[in-house]
This record gives structure tokens, C-alpha cells and sequence, in this order.
């Protein structure tokens, strides 16, 4: 039984369900809406929610709060292993992947504080007079393969 149990596990292991989430909810915030489907929009429209509600009052400790949604995360870059890496004695191997693991990461194209900076300052601006209710959907129609409803989840600007 599930009683009590909140959320829906789109399918999806723990860990790749908050990426996913991260990911949508990122989306919405650089560009104000997202096309995806009818669950994974369901579960993504509360986290918003909160974020636009934290970024209405603008202080150090909500940025820091927001942050847990938009942090992105810096991948380390592919490095390849030598050839005959499995024929190295083990003191040259633990060497050289010392060299792999020292490498330091690449920068992404957008970082954490972008996507905190855009939501405090162009979004959440917007619904300072709003008491909830700061995004919504519509219905786009059903996926080709597999007959999933699809909607458009945007930020709700009445203008």
C-alpha cells in the first residue's frame, strides 16, 4: 500500500528522477516554459512553486535555499586510459590514475548563480502582488510513439 506516499516515480530510479526534475525545473527558469509531459509537469509544478515563493523575498538565505534546484552540476571531462593501461605494474597504474582524477573540471555554459540571478531578479519580480498559482499548462495533444499527453508548462504572466 502507498498510503501517505507522496510523488510519482516517473520510472525512474531516485537519482535519475531528481536530475530529470533539476533539469525541467532549470528549463523553466532560463526560459520560461517547458514542453514535456502531463506527469513529469504535474511533479515539477510544485517545486516552481516554492522557488517563485522563496524568490519574491529576495535574501541571502533563499538564494542559498534555490540553489538546491538550480545548482548545475561541472562534468569532469573524459579522459581516456592509456592502451595498455591493464599491463602497467600496479605503482605505475595508481600514477596515472592519479593524473586522471587531478584534472580539473571544464566549465559549464550556464552556472548556479545565473540561473539564481535570473530567477530573483526577472521572474520572481513579476508575481510580488500574486498570491500562488505562478505557473500553468496546456494541453498540446499525445506523443506519436507512445500516446503520452504532452503539455506546455509557462510561468503564468498576465500581461
Amino acid at each position: 500500500m502507498r498510503h501517505r506516499v507522496q510523488g510519482r516515480k516517473l520510472g525512474l530510479p531516485s537519482d535519475q528522477r531528481m536530475a530529470l526534475l533539476k533539469g525541467l525545473v532549470k528549463q523553466m527558469v532560463r526560459y520560461g516554459y517547458v514542453v514535456t509531459t502531463e506527469t513529469r509537469a504535474k511533479e515539477v509544478r510544485p517545486i516552481l512553486e516554492k522557488l517563485v515563493t522563496l524568490a519574491r523575498e529576495d535574501s541571502l538565505h533563499h538564494r542559498r535555499m534555490s540553489e538546491k534546484w538550480l545548482a548545475t552540476e561541472t562534468p569532469r571531462r573524459a579522459v581516456r586510459k592509456p592502451q595498455n593501461f591493464n599491463q602497467l605494474s600496479p605503482n605505475h597504474k595508481a600514477k596515472v590514475t592519479e593524473k586522471i582524477k587531478a584534472r580539473k573540471p571544464v566549465a559549464t555554459n550556464n552556472a548556479t548563480s545565473d540561473y539564481v540571478h535570473h530567477l530573483f531578479t526577472s521572474i520572481a519580480p513579476k508575481f510580488i502582488d500574486r498570491p500562488g498559482g505562478y505557473t500553468r499548462m496546456f494541453k498540446l495533444g499525445f506523443r506519436r510513439g507512445d500516446a503520452a499527453p504532452i503539455v506546455r508548462l509557462e510561468f503564468a504572466l498576465d500581461e
